[in-house]
């Protein structure tokens, strides 16, 4: 578990004593990219309203000081993510696709909930090859829950949505998996198995491009 996250596990363990997720995260991304490759993935990543306010608290949100404050925090944030890979995981079959660091984070608030954007280019452009690719974003402990509310909350870029499509498949754990990630108390060791049983995968098409 990140930083980011044990700080979140430490605010609001007074007021969940079990079950998971804990924290909850609504994301929308754009898989960026033009003609044969795919390039990137733009994030816009909202946190849950509890969430939102342990991560301002204490910061100096006075009206001189806000904008220097939220950069401050996206920075922090970010750091953070780096060694958990962005919680992003991107599949050519079962060969991971590399990217490098995130960058231009910014984020903003909209009444009770923050909101983090930021664009995480690949190492090098992924070609599209004709092959099916895979993307899943979740944090392994299932402490956060990490999900696109609506098909719509995941795009391709407007030159990619020409020869590729997308498909949103929810996931679909058993119900002795449900029982057992909704015993968990707040407190317990991380079960870094857990994540992955509860994220969606997005699988995304697209038909070779030679232009």
């Amino acid at each position: 578990m990140s930083r980011l996250f044990t700080l979140i596990f430490c605010v609001l363990f007074p007021f969940t004593v079990q079950s998971h997720p804990h924290s909850w995260i609504d994301l929308k991304t754009e898989i960026e990219g033009s003609q044969n490759q795919i390039t990137g993935l733009k994030m816009s990543w909202t946190f849950d309203a509890m969430t939102s306010a342990y991560m301002l608290d204490g910061e100096d949100l006075s009206t001189e000081n806000k904008a220097k404050t939220m950069q401050k925090v996206a920075a922090s944030v970010m750091q953070n993510m780096i060694a958990e890979h962005y919680f992003t995981y991107f599949y050519d079959g079962e060969t991971p696709i590399k990217y490098s660091l995130a960058r231009r984070g910014v984020l903003t608030q909209n009444r009770t909930k923050l909101t983090l954007d930021f664009v995480l280019p690949l190492s090098k452009p992924k070609i599209l090859d004709g092959n099916p690719l895979k993307l899943l974003i979740f944090e392994p402990s299932y402490y956060v829950d990490m999900s696109w509310q609506k098909k719509g909350d995941i795009q391709l870029s407007p030159d990619l949505a020409k020869h590729c499509s997308l498909e949103l498949i929810e996931p679909n754990p058993t119900s002795e998996q449900m029982s057992y990630a909704m015993s968990l108390p707040a407190d317990a060791d991380p079960d870094n198995a857990l994540g992955q049983l509860f994220t969606q995968t997005v699988l995304i098409t697209c038909s070779e491009n030679k232009g």
